[in-house]
C-alpha cells in the first residue's frame, strides 16, 4: 500500500549554520500554549512586532504537524513553517496501521479522525533559529544542508488515485491485491464513497515529468486494461486531478556513511531523513513515531527534566535508527520481490512465497510500537 503525495521543498537553509539568517515568504502557523518565558527563535513581521519562538517545525506535513502538536502537549511551543498558502489536502490516501494509531491518539486526535474513516497561512521573517526540525520531505532542503544525498531510485514507478463513489462504494472492508510480471495494482476502501488504488510497476528510469492529468489517467489505464474490470472501473470513477504519479525511492541510513539524523541544532525527521518505498505501508507510521518520539526527547532537554538539546537529539537518532534502517531495507527488498518479471519465478512467487509470507500476524509485526505517553507540561 502506498502513502499520498511527497511534500514540496519548503525551506532553503544557508551552509554556514542552522542559526543564521532563514528568509521564507511562507506562512507560519504558531502551535503552543501561552508562554512564560522569552526563547530563542525571533520572528518578525514587516508592519512591526517581534516574537521569540525556541522550536521550528519546517513542513506542515503528517511529521510536522504531528511534531508540533506533541510538543505543545508537553509544553513547548513551536512554529510550523509551510509553503503553501493553506494546509495542503491534496493526494490520495495515506496508510495508517495501529502504530501510526496510537500516535493519533496520544496527541489527541484519533478520535476525531476514525469515524471519517473505515478501519482497516503573511510572510514573515525568522533570525537567529536555534533549533530547527526537518520535516520536509523526500526532497527536502533541509536533508541536503545537512550532507544528505538525494533518495536513491528503486526501479519501480507508481500510479495513484482516489476513486469516487457518491452513492457509496460495494466493496469489503479489506485489501485485494493482484499481481502480474513486473506489474501490480491493489485497491482498498478509505470510507464509505472513496476506494484508494495503486498500481505498481517496473521502469529503468523514472521517466519524464507528465503534469497533464488526463495523460496520467489514460497511462494507468493502458497498464491494467486487460485486468480485472473491477479494478479498470475503480480507475475510471477516479477523477483526473487525483491520480499521481511518483517514482519510488528510499534512503539506507548506512552507520558510519549516512550523515547523522541531526547536525548543531537542526534535525530532521520522516521522509526528509528515511524515505522508503510504501511496500510495507509504513512511511506515514515511522514519521508519527519519529514525531512523538523527538518531541518526548527534546522536551525533557527543554525543560531542564533530562539533559540538552544535543543528548536529544543523539538520543532520538539511536532509537529510531534501529528501527527505521531495517524497515526500510525490508520495504526495499518486499517490492523488489513483488516486481518479478520472470515467469518461472512469478509462477513460485504466487503459489508459494506470496501464500506463505502474507500471514497477518508475522506480517505486521513491524506494526508493533511502544513509547511513553504524552505527560501534559506547563507552558514556556
Amino acid at each position: 500500500m502506498a502513502a499520498g503525495c511527497l511534500p514540496a521543498p519548503l525551506l532553503s537553509l544557508h551552509r554556514p549554520s542552522p542559526l543564521s539568517l532563514l528568509r521564507s515568504r511562507s506562512p507560519l502557523f504558531r502551535v503552543g500554549c501561552p508562554r512564560r518565558r522569552a526563547s530563542s527563535v525571533v520572528a518578525s513581521a514587516p508592519g512591526g512586532g517581534v516574537r521569540r519562538e525556541e522550536v521550528v517545525v519546517v513542513g506542515a506535513g503528517i511529521a510536522g504537524l504531528a511534531t508540533a502538536v506533541s510538543l505543545a502537549r508537553l509544553g513547548v511551543r513551536s512554529l510550523v513553517l509551510e509553503q503553501g498558502d493553506s494546509l495542503r489536502t491534496g493526494g490520495t490516501s495515506l496508510t495508517l496501521f495501529k502504530n501510526g494509531w496510537r500516535v493519533l491518539d496520544a496527541i489527541g486526535v484519533g478520535d476525531d479522525l476514525r469515524p471519517q474513516f473505515l478501519e482497516i497561512q503573511g510572510c514573515r521573517e525568522l533570525n537567529s533559529l536555534m533549533i530547527v526540525i526537518g520535516c520536509d520531505g523526500v526532497r527536502s532542503p533541509v536533508a541536503k544542508w545537512m550532507g544528505f544525498s538525494n533518495p536513491n531510485y528503486v526501479g519501480h514507478c507508481a500510479f495513484r488515485g482516489l476513486a469516487l463513489y457518491p452513492e457509496g462504494q460495494p466493496f469489503e472492508h479489506k485489501v485485494n491485491y493482484i499481481y502480474g510480471r513486473g506489474l501490480r495494482a491493489g485497491y482498498v476502501p478509505v470510507s464509505t464513497s472513496k476506494v484508494y488504488w495503486f498500481i505498481c510497476f517496473n521502469s529503468p528510469s523514472p521517466g519524464p515529468r507528465t503534469n497533464d492529468p488526463n495523460a496520467l489517467k489514460e497511462e494507468a489505464q493502458e497498464l491494467v486494461k486487460a485486468w480485472p474490470s473491477e479494478l479498470v472501473d475503480i480507475i475510471t470513477r477516479t477523477p483526473e486531478s487525483s491520480v499521481i504519479k511518483t517514482p519510488l525511492v528510499d534512503r539506507w541510513l548506512w552507520p558510519l556513511i549516512t550523515p547523522p539524523a541531526s547536525v548543531g541544532g537542526a534535525v530532521v525527521v520522516g521522509d526528509a531523513w528515511h524515505p522508503m518505498t510504501p511496500n510495507l505501508g509504513q512511511g506515514a507510521c515511522c514519521a508519527l513515531e519519529d514525531s512523538v518520539i523527538l518531541a518526548t526527547k527534546l522536551a525533557s532537554a527543554i525543560t531542564g527534566e533530562r539533559g540538552d538539546v544535543t543528548e536529544a537529539f543523539d538520543d532520538y537518532s539511536r532509537e529510531r535508527w534501529s528501527r527505521v534502517f531495517p524497515m526500510t531495507i525490508r520495504a526495499n527488498l518486499v517490492g523488489s520481490l513483488l516486481q518479478w518479471d520472470n515467469p518461472v519465478v512469478c509462477a513460485v512467487r504466487d503459489s508459494i512465497v506470496i501464500p506463505k509470507l502474507v500471514k497477518l500476524g508475522p506480517l505486521l509485526e513491524h506494526t508493533n510500537f511502544d513509547f511513553e505517553s504524552l505527560k501534559p507540561g506547563s507552558a514556556m
